[in-house]
């Protein structure tokens, strides 16, 4: 029953209607206001992608719909989007259009399953520097794919930085200064706009006033050219089997984005509201089933999208139905001026794209992590590096794996194993001295796993000359299977050089994987197993006392002429 309440929650419930009941009137405005910003950015980003403006534009309407009915966060904005664009790049280079529908088709089912499998709370642990380091490379990698348009040159369809090279050098040998002056220009509106006015729609009013001049002045620059009109029919025929396995890699890395996107966005939505959460895994669902829908209409993949959901929060959304109504705005816009915005020059929608990405990169987040400390600042710029100059799953992987080996060194330095002091108790001195020197209790703090287990090892093994080692476990916090196996060593090296061990504290979690390996039942019927430490010592020292140690070593004492006790 649990598990089939976990699935019904991936589904929409009547909760989500509340909103809608309440605010639609301030949603229907919000929504309005986001597709206002959307509409550029879907037609950009459906141009970097290779795709064509009219697949950014279809993904934005269809896959915006559905992931507002079907998805987890009340104010999410489904979308293209930049990292989106560049990953998808190759895919056309190599399989053309129909191999990108394919992708969208397989990230659909991709994040379908990692919903099912509860896969969503997961994203929260990828660490700061990694998103940083990530969104500030897919912003250059943005910049770069920009320039060929914004410099009036053709494409190569090549490598990312390689092409823009050849772009800056094609321009040197035949400069034509309009299409930079219109990019530049529209950039340069939008930037400063959203510093002194952030609430007018300004990358429309640039981009329409950048159309209406070069139509006016019958200039000679590159145009969108013919957008749809309507949707077209839904279909399957773009799935051939036979491409699926040559796509799975680019489908796992879209998928990848598509997930953390979504999720992040979400969750920045949840941090700019007082009573939004959204589910994780649901949006997951949601952003499958989108992805799902959107190819059968010649849509490119979508995320959550952070931008235009920022706008969506700021301009006072509180349900589901701003997003929904900003999809139909768009479905509106589509049907009734596709023949308009045909006409929007190529080096317009750069410039939009490019202050995009200049507001993607948050200057005083990369500079507080740059200060922060060297392994973070390490991660974030070889996540940035990664980026620019490969693929951006492979980004992601590297700043993982590369925060993932820091952090594990920090966390296993922050193992340790310390000498405790004997308490004399009721001991005469004399007695309590020789519990010193055959008796050493150790405290075992912190994680005892694969990382720390060697170090620990190492360590306590430089027992000599002691009759009985006490480890008192109760600060262990975790301790796996690498950590059990050597404890389990090491217990086994004292025992062999006739060192009793006992063990006090151990927790029951902890208590497992050392009784899998059979550690602990010999420990315990041997009775050397305590929930305090003081217990341990108590039964050390008789242990001690039934060997006749303590008495050898009195009468020694007494023979070198050391005073008895009265």
């Amino acid at each position: 029953m649990t598990g089939l309440r976990r699935y019904r929650q991936l589904l929409p419930s009547g909760a989500d209607l509340m909103p809608v009941r309440r605010y639609w009137h301030t949603d229907l405005l919000a929504g309005a206001t986001v597709a206002v910003v959307a509409l550029p950015l879907a037609l950009g980003f459906g141009l970097a992608s290779g795709l064509g403006a009219g697949a950014g534009l279809v993904s934005s309407i269809v896959a915006g719909a559905l992931a507002a009915i079907l998805g987890g966060s009340n104010l999410q904005v489904t979308g293209p989007t930049g990292p989106l664009a560049v990953v998808l790049v190759p895919v056309v280079a190599a399989q053309g259009p129909g191999g990108v529908l394919v992708v969208g088709f397989l990230t659909g089912l991709g994040l379908i399953a990692l919903a099912v499998t509860g896969a969503g709370r997961y994203v929260r642990y990828v660490p700061v520097p990694v998103v940083e380091g990530f969104t500030a490379g897919v912003a250059v990698v943005m910049i770069l794919q920009q320039m060929p348009a914004a410099l009036g040159v053709p494409a190569s369809g090549g490598e990312v930085v390689l092409d823009a090279w050849e772009a800056a050098g094609a321009f040197a040998a035949a400069p034509d200064w309009l299409p930079l002056g219109v990019a530049l220009g529209v950039a340069a509106v939008i930037l400063l706009g959203f510093r002194l006015r952030p609430v007018v729609p300004l990358p429309l009013l640039a981009v329409a006033a950048a159309t209406a001049g070069a139509w006016y002045a019958r200039a000679d620059v590159a145009v969108i050219g013919a957008l749809p009109s309507v949707l077209p029919e839904p279909s399957l025929d773009f799935l051939d089997p036979r491409e699926v396995p040559s796509l799975l890699v680019a489908a796992a890395a879209v998928c990848a984005l598509c997930a953390l996107e979504s999720l992040l966005s979400a969750t920045v939505a949840d941090n700019m509201t007082v009573d939004q959460r959204h589910h994780p895994d649901r949006e997951l669902f949601g952003q499958g089933l989108a992805n799902l829908a959107a190819p059968m209409f010649g849509g490119m993949p979508a995320s959550g999208a952070l931008a235009r959901t920022a706008v969506n929060v700021r301009a006072g959304a509180a349900g589901r139905l701003a997003a929904l109504s900003h999809a139909a705005i768009l479905a509106l816009i589509m049907l009734t001026l596709a023949p308009v915005v045909a006409h929007v020059p190529l080096a317009a929608l750069a410039g939009v794209l490019i202050a995009t990405s200049v507001r993607m990169i948050e200057v005083g987040s990369l500079l507080a992590l740059a200060r922060s400390t060297r392994a973070d600042a390490a991660v974030m710029a070889i996540t940035l590096a990664a980026t620019v100059l490969f693929n951006l799953v492979w980004a992601v992987a590297v700043g993982v794996a590369l925060a993932g080996v820091l952090a594990l060194g920090r966390i296993s330095r922050a193992t340790s194993v310390e000498r405790e002091p004997i308490d004399s108790g009721d001991h005469h001195d004399e007695e309590t001295a020789l519990l010193h020197e055959h008796i050493v209790a150790y405290r075992l703090e912190g994680p005892l796993f694969f990382a720390a287990a060697h170090r620990f090892l190492l360590q306590l093994l430089e027992v000599a000359d002691v009759r009985v080692v006490v480890l008192r476990m109760s600060r262990v916090s975790t301790l796996d299977a690498s950590g059990a196996l050597v404890l389990a060593d090491a217990i086994r090296r004292l025992e062999h050089r006739g060192i009793a061990v006992y063990l006090s504290g151990l927790e029951p979690a902890h208590a497992r994987p050392l009784t899998a390996l059979g550690v602990l039942e010999p420990l315990r019927l041997r009775g050397r197993l305590f929930e305090g430490t003081g217990e341990a010592i108590e039964a050390a020292r008789q242990r001690l006392k039934a060997e006749g140690v303590l008495e050898q070593l009195e009468a020694q004492r007494g023979v070198e002429g050391e005073p008895e006790r009265p």
